[in-house]
């Protein structure tokens, strides 16, 4: 009876044993965690685009819709006085303003002719070096050739726009329109024209 009692003592024994070691294991493998964070700020660059039809430093602003259309002043009083075989020249400047990070490539988007008979009118586009230069005979780079309709954009070219240097502004490319009149003109008539340039960020 006494050695049923000790064995009975002894098996307690190592089952208190090892209740006591499993609960050590638990607590173990609960220990010691530590966290890492890591953030990022990001900003996006400027783009914008300017134009003047002087190319005067302080001439230049934006004119972002048909409503706010820069007025190109075409030699011959305005252009108001042509006759049939008269060409009229205009100039208009573009550049990138001084908070603009990327180069642009521009395109012109559109162009249309209203008013009347503007059947009797074409124009053609030329790079000059600038607004001085731009007259009924400038030759330069072409952006559109001679005798393209009033309201077409058909056989275009693109330029480039290049991003100034510490918040300066762009180097400007001075456009030299110029529109010339058929002898389908006729006395009186008034017809306006507006073209549209998108530019597109190089990045």
């Amino acid at each position: 009876m006494t050695q049923s009692t000790t064995r009975s003592r002894k098996f307690k024994a190592i089952l208190a044993g090892g209740i006591v070691l499993g609960v050590g294991a638990a607590v173990t493998l609960a220990a010691w965690t530590d966290n890492e964070w890591a953030e990022g700020t990001f900003g996006a660059g400027s783009f914008n685009v300017q134009g003047s039809t002087t190319g005067a430093e302080d001439s230049f602003t934006d004119h972002e819709s048909s409503d706010g259309a820069a007025s190109l002043n075409f030699d011959l009083a305005g252009g108001d006085n042509m006759s049939p075989g008269d060409t009229v020249a205009a100039p208009f400047v573009l550049r990138l303003d001084g908070e603009t990070s990327y180069d642009a490539s521009v395109v012109l988007e559109n162009a249309t002719g209203g008013g009347d008979n503007p059947t009797a009118l074409t124009y053609e586009i030329v790079s000059v070096a600038n607004a001085g230069a731009c007259s009924a005979d400038a030759t330069g780079t072409s952006i559109v050739p001679a005798d393209t309709a009033l309201g077409s954009t058909a056989r275009a070219e693109g330029f480039d726009l290049i991003a100034g240097a510490d918040a300066t502004a762009g180097a400007p490319i001075t456009l030299c329109f110029k529109v010339t009149a058929d002898d389908s003109l006729t006395q009186g008539q008034n017809t306006n024209a507006q073209w549209q340039f998108t530019a597109t960020s190089a990045e």
